[in-house]
């Protein structure tokens, strides 16, 4: 394993998002403390409590989830794509360094970054509610977990991605409405048993299920069946960058 190759990768990264501060810690802070501000005031004063936790409360791991999620995609899909985008990716793959090594730097890095995002999201929330976490350890198990697994989909969407418009389409057309309608906000309990159904097939429901149960010990589904969830999407992101490395697809001129 190449560790000098793996550090130089992921530190340039790190430097990057340390360069554009603003767009990548600050902007993401304050949209979603604007959310925390609008939905716990607007609708925690019609809803008191969600299984016994306060509303303001029980948006808070849908809210890290939601930035964790789409930050995570954004983050490894901009790393991957600017190489290419430049040229810059043929040095990395004719220096030598494996891909196994390129895409723990690239979708490490990434991961980093909706970590310390994740953490500073959940320290302002506590400047607005009360927080407890009855399963510190089961809440960063999650919290990396999502974090590596949607910065590997990001780094598959980078490599697809043929233009900056496809960078933004998944995150924005596909992953934020289904985080909203994945019980970020709300209860699947609290849906019509036509629509709850409905709403299981929703992958996003697991994530933030699993994360919410360990802040509150309750959530809407098993929390073992939340892990498996999360480790099969893993599984399969791996399996896909597996294979575009082994084809060179969007690789290769």
């Amino acid at each position: 394993m190449n560790y000098q190759a793996i550090w130089a990768i992921y530190r340039q990264e790190m430097a990057r998002a340390f360069r554009t501060l603003l767009q990548s810690i600050i902007s993401p802070v304050i949209s979603t403390t604007l959310y925390f501000v609008v939905f716990g005031a607007a609708i925690g004063s019609r809803i008191q409590e969600v299984d016994g936790v306060s509303y303001g409360s029980f948006i808070v791991p849908g809210l890290i989830m939601l930035s964790l999620l789409t930050h995570s995609i954004s983050n490894a899909s901009f790393g991957i794509y600017f190489p290419r985008f430049t040229g810059t990716i043929y040095e990395i793959l004719s220096a030598p360094v494996s891909y196994v090594e390129i895409v723990l730097a690239y979708v490490g890095a990434a991961a980093t970054k909706s970590i310390i995002l994740g953490a500073i999201i959940l320290a302002t929330a506590g400047f607005f509610v009360p927080l407890q976490i009855e399963h510190p350890v089961w809440m960063v198990l999650f919290l990396v977990l999502t974090a590596a697994t949607f910065s590997l989909f990001g780094f598959i969407i980078g490599i697809w991605a043929d233009g900056f418009e496809k960078l933004q389409l998944v995150p924005l057309l596909i992953i934020t409405p289904l985080t909203f309608l994945g019980g970020s906000f709300y209860s699947i309990d609290m849906l019509p048993p036509a629509w709850r159904t409905v709403t299981l097939f929703n992958p996003v429901v697991y994530l933030v299920s699993g994360f919410r149960w360990s802040f509150f010990g309750a959530s809407d589904v098993g929390m073992g069946v939340s892990l498996a969830m999360t480790l099969v999407f893993l599984a399969l992101c791996m399996a896909v960058v597996g294979w575009i490395f082994r084809t060179g697809y969007r690789l290769r001129p």
